[in-house]
């Protein structure tokens, strides 16, 4: 099983690990219900997919914090 990070708001690939991995060193188990419907999906080879944050729309978001407010701020 491997894991892929994916920007929430680009979708620009943000890393992926190859190794197999036990979810619970990635603390996911942490995560809220609504967090892990949301971020996590599972493919049918069963690797992992997390939505996240990349540094560019970070930054973005830093520099424009009403942003946080709309569904989607990359037109």
């Amino acid at each position: 099983m491997s894991v892929h990070y994916y920007c929430r708001h680009c979708q620009q690939k943000v890393g992926s690990i190859e190794a197999n991995v036990d979810t619970r060193q990635l603390g996911l188990e942490q995560l809220n219900e609504q967090d892990k419907q949301e971020m996590i999906e599972y493919d049918k080879e069963g690797h992992v997919h997390i939505r996240t944050i990349c540094e560019d729309c970070e930054q973005t978001l830093k520099d424009h914090p009403t942003y946080h407010e709309q569904e989607s701020f990359l037109h």
